[in-house]
C-alpha cells in the first residue's frame, strides 16, 4: 500500500512539472494580449468603415429616390401640362336607306377622329382624319376611303385676325364647314351643297381670316384646285389634296355678318383659271358664286342658299356642265328642347347648260330626336324627281353623334 501511495505521488509530481514546463511565460502572455487587441481593434476599424459606406449608400439611395422623385413629378407636371392644351374629337353617323327602286342599304357612313394642340397662345394645330363606309380594301371596288380631311397650323398674327397654313375646308355653303351629324337635319346631307359645292370639299394653301368689325368676318384664301374633266360634274374634280395637280391655283372670298342675334348672311365668291388643270387647253375658266341666309328665332330655324357654276370651255358648253347650279330652302322646329322637325325643298342641277331637262327636284321631310346634346337619331323621307332615269325615294334612319 505505502509503495502504491508512493507511485502516485510521483505520478502526480511529474505531471505537475510537465504543466509547468508548457506555460506561458509573462512575456509571451503580454505579447498575446497585444495581438488580440490589435486583432479586436482592426475588427473595430472594419466595422467603422462598413458603417461610414453604408451611410454612404442611404445617403445616395434617399439622393437618388429624390432625383426618381423629381423626375416623376416633372414628366408628370409636363404630361399634365401636353394635355391640357391637346383636344380630341370626333364625330360618326350610321345610316339605313329603304328604297323604293332599288336595293336597301345600311352603311357605317363615316367614323371621324380630329385631333388638336394648343402649342401657344397664338399658335395651334387642327388635325381630322375620316374613315368612310366602314371598310377599307385594295383595289377600285373598295367600299370605304380613309382621309385626311384637315391638318393646318393656325397663327393669331393680330388681334381678331389669323392665318391658317395647310389643308382646310373652302368657306363656302352651311355644311361644308360645319357638318357634325347633330348640327343639321335629315339623315343624309342636303343634295345641292353635296353635288354643286361640293360638300365636303377641302384644299391646301393659305387662307387669312379674321373680324372687320363687330359682326362682320372675312375669309380669303389661296389653295389647290379642283381638276374636273370637261364632260364632268365638279364633285368628281376634287383632289383631295392627295398628290393633287396644281398647275392653277384657285382663289376663294367670303363675307359673313351674325351682327343680329339668330340671322347669319354669308357669300362666297371663287375663281379659278383652268379647272382642268391644264389637261384640257379650251380656256377653262371658272367662277363659283355662293349666298345663303339663316334666321333663327326661338324654336323656329329658316335656312336659304343658292349655288351657282360658270365654266368656260366648249367641252363644258358641249356637255351641258358649263353651268351647275341649285338652291333648297329649309324650314326646322323644335317642337322641344331635344325634338325637332323639318321640311326641305332641294333643286339641282349638274348639266343645267345644255336643252335637256336634268334638274333634280328633292323633297324632304323628317324628325331629329337628340338622346344628349350632341347624340341623335333621325328619321326623314326623300322624294326625289329626276326626269328620264329611276327616282331615288326612300326613307332613311340615322343615328349621329360628335364630341
Amino acid at each position: 500500500m505505502k509503495r502504491t501511495l508512493l507511485a502516485i505521488t510521483m505520478a502526480s509530481i511529474a505531471a505537475a512539472n510537465v504543466q509547468a514546463a508548457d506555460a506561458p511565460s509573462m512575456e509571451e502572455m503580454w505579447n498575446i494580449i497585444q495581438q488580440q487587441q490589435a486583432e479586436i481593434q482592426r475588427l473595430k476599424n472594419q466595422v467603422n468603415k462598413n458603417d461610414e459606406k453604408l451611410e454612404i449608400t442611404e445617403v445616395k439611395l434617399e439622393a437618388t429616390a429624390e432625383a426618381v422623385d423629381s423626375v416623376s413629378t416633372g414628366n408628370l407636371a409636363k404630361a399634365a401640362q401636353w394635355a391640357s392644351k391637346t383636344s380630341i374629337g370626333g364625330y360618326g353617323e350610321h345610316h339605313f336607306n329603304h328604297f323604293e327602286d332599288k336595293d336597301d342599304l345600311v352603311d357605317a357612313h363615316r367614323f371621324v377622329v380630329y385631333f388638336g394642340h394648343q402649342f401657344t397662345d397664338t399658335v395651334r394645330l387642327f388635325s381630322e382624319v375620316e374613315l368612310e363606309h366602314g371598310l377599307v380594301e385594295g383595289g377600285e371596288d373598295s367600299p370605304g376611303e380613309v382621309e385626311l380631311e384637315q391638318a393646318y397650323i393656325e397663327w393669331d398674327f393680330a388681334a381678331k385676325h389669323s392665318v391658317v397654313i395647310g389643308q382646310y375646308l373652302i368657306p363656302v355653303g352651311v355644311i361644308n364647314e360645319t357638318h357634325e351629324p347633330d348640327s343639321f337635319y335629315g339623315a343624309e346631307r342636303n343634295p345641292v351643297e353635296k353635288n354643286i359645292i361640293p360638300a365636303t370639299w377641302w384644299e391646301t394653301g393659305v387662307m387669312t381670316q379674321g373680324e372687320i368689325m363687330p359682326g362682320l368676318s372675312y375669309n380669303m384664301a389661296v389653295h389647290s384646285g379642283l381638276k374636273v374633266d370637261d364632260d364632268g360634274t365638279v364633285r368628281g374634280g376634287r383632289q383631295k389634296s392627295a398628290n393633287a395637280t396644281a398647275e392653277d391655283l384657285a382663289y376663294t372670298g367670303r363675307l359673313k355678318y351674325t351682327g343680329v342675334k339668330g340671322l347669319e348672311i354669308a357669300a362666297t365668291y371663287q375663281h379659278q383659271q383652268d379647272i382642268t388643270q391644264g389637261v384640257s387647253m379650251d380656256g377653262n375658266d371658272a367662277t363659283l358664286l355662293e349666298a345663303h341666309v339663316r334666321y333663327q328665332i326661338s324654336g323656329l330655324t329658316v335656312t336659304g342658299l343658292w349655288v351657282e357654276w360658270d365654266i368656260d370651255g366648249e367641252g363644258f358648253e358641249l356637255n351641258g356642265t358649263d353651268k351647275q347650279k341649285g338652291w333648297y330652302v329649309e324650314a326646322s322646329y323644335k317642337v322641344l328642347p331635344n325634338l325637332g322637325v323639318f321640311i326641305r325643298q332641294n333643286t339641282y342641277d349638274n348639266f343645267a347648260g345644255n336643252n335637256v331637262d336634268t334638274e333634280v327636284k328633292q323633297f324632304d321631310y323628317g324628325v331629329n330626336y337628340w338622346l344628349t346634346e350632341t347624340v341623335v337619331i333621325k328619321a326623314d323621307y326623300s322624294d326625289e324627281d329626276k326626269k328620264g332615269s329611276t327616282d331615288n325615294d326612300a326613307f332613311n334612319l340615322g343615328l349621329g353623334w360628335s364630341f
